[in-house]
């Protein structure tokens, strides 16, 4: 069992608007998830402008090619964040035993088992699941690209006999290795300096970005994602047995985990599936109660009944329709609160959701203003963002989804001197 939690300042800051009570200042993630952190080109530009030690950025997600912010970087912009993540990534391999690999001119570490060729006459770069070369390559980087995508690797299926065994098969009980592993890794974060933020493999419910299995040498089932979609509305009776699945090892592993771990994770994260697109949504929301909200309440019950963890669920675009369902559900944290979305705007969601709903993130638009704005419109959003979501605590600043490459590293510069200036200003 890892030692009893330690809380300093800004693990209690966080603690304190996850809780829904004001935070002596505002709270601030940057890398504690695959969904709140910055490309690593980012990350180097910002140590870089510093003029932090020099040292060669770690692709610690390399299905977006998001970079590890270590601790003198996160003392220098202020996060109050730390991740505790699977060593396993995404495309099925360890993070470890790390090398220099260079893309679009920068040098950055990669773990061992990051194996790539390049295609032939596009130069597009193509990885492989679990580092086998053997296998068909399942995610594909385009030429001067930033981040992989998915490559669509579903053999034929007969839609009127489908085994939902099939779409489970990466979902297995953890083994006593990983549990001990991911214990050390509690051990590790479990300072107090910093809230702990957990994404543990076999533990989330589907989770859209798993469908066409980039972690699976030989992937079986529906694994096209437009094809997943239309099961959904096709054959809900496969996919609830898909999500009643993922639900039986996602407890029973959540248990093994709380053993092991106890109180040493602060915020769990939960799922990535998104329900909004930029005007509109991908279902109903009596779509969403009959499909998905029974499996998340399922998950969030055993949670919150044993355990102290928050749960973190992330859905980009238009989802105010069904935060509503979430909360029944036992949902507590929303991501990324895309205020640029159909229906999205930041007072409204404050003045409906305070005391009932935590905004992580929100803190500026990374499809305009970060990216294409001027600095000073980076300080006005950033500013304006922060007095509508802190007011009574349940506000943790993040951009709306991961700082994109090609930010200006005045504008990152920018929103890092709006928050403390925020933060500055009841001193």
């Amino acid at each position: 069992m890892t030692a009893r939690k330690k809380i300093g300042p800004k693990r209690k800051r966080v603690l304190d608007a996850i809780n829904h009570r004001q935070p002596d200042r505002q709270p601030v993630d940057f890398g504690g998830s695959a969904v709140t952190g910055m490309h690593v080109s980012c990350v180097a530009a910002l140590r870089d402008h510093y003029g932090l030690e020099k040292r060669l950025v770690k692709v610690c997600e390399p299905y977006q090619m998001l970079g590890l912010i270590e601790d003198d970087l996160k003392e220098t912009i202020g996060i109050d964040v730390t991740a505790l993540m699977s060593r396993t990534n995404m495309f099925g391999f360890e993070n470890r035993d790390w090398k220099p690999w260079t893309f679009n001119g920068l040098e950055v570490l990669v773990p061992e088992d990051f194996r790539v060729t390049v295609e032939p006459e596009k130069g597009g770069i193509l990885i492989y699941p679990k580092g086998d070369r053997s296998a068909c390559p399942s995610g594909h980087m385009p030429k001067d690209g930033y981040f992989f995508d998915s490559i669509i690797r579903q053999k034929p299926i007969d839609p009127d006999n489908l085994d939902p065994e099939d779409n489970t098969e990466q979902y297995t009980l953890l083994t006593d290795l990983q549990l001990d592993a991911i214990e050390a890794d509690a051990r590790a974060v479990n300072t107090g300096e910093y809230a702990v933020f957990a994404s543990l493999i076999n533990t989330a419910l589907g989770d859209i970005a798993f469908v066409p299995g980039p972690d699976l040498t030989d992937p079986k089932g529906v694994r096209d994602v437009a094809e997943w979609y239309m099961l959904t509305a096709s054959r809900p009776d496969v996919v609830h047995k898909i999500f009643e699945r993922q639900v039986e090892v996602g407890i029973a592993n959540l248990e093994k985990i709380h053993a092991h771990v106890g109180d040493a994770i602060d915020v769990l994260f939960l799922c990535g599936t998104d329900f909004g697109t930029q005007t509109s949504s991908f279902c109903s929301v009596k779509t969403f109660d009959a499909l998905w909200k029974p499996h998340y309440a399922a998950l969030c019950g055993w949670i919150h009944k044993n355990t102290t963890w928050k749960i973190f669920k992330h859905s980009c675009g238009s989802s105010e329709r069904f935060f509503e369902s979430m909360i029944e559900a036992g949902i507590d944290i929303i991501n990324p609160v895309q205020c640029s979305a159909k229906g999205m705007d930041p007072k409204m969601l404050k003045a409906k959701y305070k005391g009932r709903l935590v905004f992580w993130g929100g803190g500026v638009d990374t499809q305009q203003t970060l990216p294409f704005g001027a600095p000073e419109e980076v300080r006005k959003e950033v500013l304006e963002r922060c007095e509508i979501f802190s007011d009574g605590g349940g506000f943790v600043f993040n951009s709306i989804h991961n700082v994109q490459a090609g930010t200006p590293i005045a504008n990152m510069v920018a929103m890092f001197d709006a928050v403390k200036e925020f933060n500055g200003r009841g001193n």
